[in-house]
């Protein structure tokens, strides 16, 4: 079984695409290879975002907030699907990708835009966490034989839809 590489996107990458990275790279093991970017990226994750995935056991040290243009060169991995989590980016012009990679959108409330107690907004980072906890989990219970191309694309759009 070959390994999907997966790159979420949002504005900032410093909450929601950070936060599906984590998670995929931890659910998601030898299946798929995660990696996050922004369209205007913030340059630090939100601490709220490192604080919820180390309450989890997750090791945040590699994540970085980094522009999608990373992702765009011809050295950059060549992803299979590009996932947008915020409307913003997903109404943006995209960079032409390598490969022409499945895409799709999953929009997701940006926790970081939570306004009020530290409670509140922790809570808003968990609420997201299980969001793209839930997608994930659908994406990964997939069967390898539907990850051929057009198959993905229906199925991952498909999440996106409230699947």
């Amino acid at each position: 079984m070959r390994t999907l590489n997966v790159l979420f996107l949002c504005t900032g990458n410093s909450a929601r695409s950070i936060l599906a990275e984590a998670l995929a790279n931890h659910l998601g093991r030898e299946r798929i290879r995660a990696y996050s970017a922004g369209s205007h990226p913030k340059g630090v994750v939100h601490p709220v975002a490192l604080q919820v995935l180390s309450e989890i056991g997750f090791d945040v040290a590699g994540l970085s907030s980094k522009p999608w243009e990373a992702f765009a060169g011809p050295e950059a991995p060549q992803m299979d699907l590009i996932v947008t989590v915020c409307d913003r980016a997903a109404g943006e012009a995209c960079p032409v990708w390598p490969g022409h990679p499945v895409t799709a959108h999953w929009g997701i409330p940006d926790p970081a835009a939570v306004q009020g107690s530290a409670e509140q907004v922790h809570k808003a980072f968990l609420s997201t966490l299980h969001q793209l906890q839930h997608r994930l989990g659908l994406l990964l219970a997939l069967k390898p034989e539907a990850m051929d191309r057009i198959t993905l694309q229906s199925q991952v759009r498909a999440l996106g839809n409230g699947a």
